[in-house]
């Protein structure tokens, strides 16, 4: 894997991961809350229509969430800049450690919460966000 590659799989995995902050965001207006309705229903398999944004407590999480991830997928854009030019390794094992770190404990609270289901979805997004970063690059 060249440098080069690894930057530009942190974009992708930047929005990737960011895209799903103006969604999850948006579900706090009743008129745009199907997109993030939907996915949690995918997520907590089978889609049979039981997730609902009716509760404030689930909206207020929601906001929460989408602002975490559209936060999150800025931070790992910027990273892709000048700090991965600067420390390339050093970002590489920070990227990874993070969605690592998301995978276990995202993972293990879905588990416990009757949603196994979205533990092995996880493990497809987290291939596909790590992506080549699993190992360190070479000099392009």
């Amino acid at each position: 894997m060249s440098r080069s590659l690894h930057k530009r799989w942190l974009k992708f995995a930047a929005v990737l991961v960011g895209v799903f902050g103006p969604v999850f965001a948006l579900a706090t207006v009743p008129a745009a809350q199907e997109p993030a309705r939907w996915s949690l229903d995918l997520l907590s398999w089978p889609l049979d229509g039981a997730q609902t944004y009716a509760d404030p407590t689930t909206r207020f999480l929601t906001a929460l969430t989408g602002g975490f991830l559209f936060g999150w997928g800025v931070l790992i854009w910027m990273l892709s800049g000048a700090a991965y030019d600067a420390a390339p390794e050093a970002v590489r094992k920070a990227i990874v450690t993070g969605f690592l770190a998301w995978f276990v404990l995202d993972s293990a609270g879905s588990i416990a919460s009757g949603n196994a289901s979205n533990a092995g979805f996880n493990v497809v997004v987290l291939i596909a966000l790590v992506g080549p970063m699993w190992r360190p690059a070479r000099p392009d």
